[in-house]
């Protein structure tokens, strides 16, 4: 059985940045949405899951916040414009009949390894595969968990496996915590270790494969590194073991979860839904990919940001140099 779990607000603000600001026939802006139910049917086409459940940021600190009162602080507040499609993005959720789940001081990334963890324990059959447009839940990949990720703004995705991350980053998955601690994580503003960047630090976790063992052969005197790099991690253990534990993604959050309520029967009996979200928000050229993916009509093209260019020209508000620029990126894909 093929497991899905959506991380939601990682989709939501790459379609955001992604897209030029389309408007529903409201005019309220619709970019996000649409580029969150454009990649949901895409995401149903290619990999036709059993269960479905999409997890969700809250806007409560979290227990990082808690701990580092810097995590995540340098970050720029997006657009009040991206938070007000979050609605619309659970009202299209809605329509296909998928289950949200958000937990009050917790990242999605918490939701999601959380369920990914117990469903494997529980589940000798299950593959999940996490849908998301950001690379930190690769940490979570194993033989039965695999990330499936936006590469390119929305209309070019991967599917990461332990193979896949392992050929990208020269680490296996469960050593990406282990590499943001030593390194850390500019965007996250998570410190790691000063000066030590990320050749130093993959170098050393292919020979040692942890921070913690990292150190007990540093404090051994065993250490295979120059007198500079042993320097550099003997003033900052606090800080490399620290950045390590805010990267780490927590897989025991206390949620009300069980498969059966994420069981997802397929498209065919909610379409009147989706049609009305759809027509609500615009979106007939993601409709009429809908009509196509049960057999009701034409197939549709997708090198248009997975959109038709009219639906794209009637609602995009910007400049004819963006528009060029648009439409010229993504001819070529």
């Amino acid at each position: 059985m093929k497991i899905v779990i959506i991380d939601s607000n990682a989709i939501v603000h790459r379609s955001f940045h992604a897209l030029p600001a389309l408007t529903a026939p409201d005019g309220s802006i619709v970019n996000a949405a649409y580029g969150f139910s454009s990649m949901l049917i895409r995401m149903i086409r290619e990999l036709e899951p059993d269960y479905i459940v999409a997890a969700f940021d809250m806007a409560a600190p979290t227990f990082r916040h808690l701990a580092y009162e810097r995590y995540k602080a340098q970050r720029v507040k997006a657009p009040d414009e991206l938070y007000a499609q979050i609605p619309k993005v659970k009202e299209v959720l809605a329509a296909f009949h998928i289950p949200v789940l958000e937990q009050s001081g917790y990242e999605a990334d918490d939701i999601i390894g959380t369920i990914a963890k117990k469903i494997t324990a529980l589940h000798k059959d299950a593959e999940v595969i996490i849908v998301t447009g950001d690379m930190d839940t690769l940490q979570l990949v194993t033989d039965r968990v695999r990330v499936y990720t936006m590469k390119k703004g929305i209309n070019e995705t991967a599917l990461y496996d332990e193979a896949a991350v392992k050929e990208r980053y020269g680490l296996a998955p469960a050593e990406l915590t282990d590499y943001k601690g030593l390194r850390g994580d500019p965007s996250d503003n998570i410190p790691g270790v000063k000066g030590i960047g990320e050749k130093t630090a993959s170098e050393l976790l292919q020979k040692y494969h942890s921070i913690e063992a990292i150190y007990r052969a540093l404090k051994k005197g065993e250490l295979e590194a120059s007198e500079s790099i042993k320097k550099k991690l003997a003033a900052e253990e606090e800080e490399a073991m620290f950045s390590k534990e805010l990267a780490t993604i927590n897989c025991a959050v206390p949620i009300d979860f069980s498969l059966e309520k994420i069981s997802w029967a397929g498209i065919r009996g909610h379409l009147p839904e989706i049609e009305a979200v759809f027509q609500k928000f615009g979106f007939r050229s993601l409709w009429d990919r809908m009509q196509a993916l049960v057999g009701n009509a034409p197939d549709v093209s997708e090198n248009i940001v997975l959109g038709a260019p009219s639906e794209i020209l009637t609602h995009a508000i910007v400049s004819k140099k963006t528009l060029f620029e648009f439409f010229t990126a993504a001819a070529k894909n």
